[in-house]
């Protein structure tokens, strides 16, 4: 079964990143306002980028890889002109 790892443009101009095993129905969930807490108060407005993995545990690591980086970082790894190890 493949993971993801997202990255969500939310209101606010603000970057979500999370980790799913299915991003089209996380989506729906955050938009809903029950996918987590960030998501309720910044709604997701769309996907900016999908990451495949093969286990669990990579994406989880990319995850948090993702998240310890600054605004402009992400900016860059979403356009992709930022690669990740």
């Amino acid at each position: 079964m493949p993971h993801f790892v997202y990255m969500l443009q939310c209101s606010g101009d603000r970057i979500y990143t999370g980790y799913a095993t299915d991003v089209d129905a996380r989506f729906e969930k955050h938009c809903s306002g029950k996918g987590a807490h960030f998501t309720k108060a910044f709604p997701p407005e769309k996907v900016l980028k999908i990451f495949e993995l093969g286990t669990k545990s990579e994406a989880m690591s990319l995850e948090y890889k993702i998240k310890q980086l600054s605004r402009h970082e992400k900016e860059l790894l979403i356009s992709g002109l930022l690669e990740l190890d």
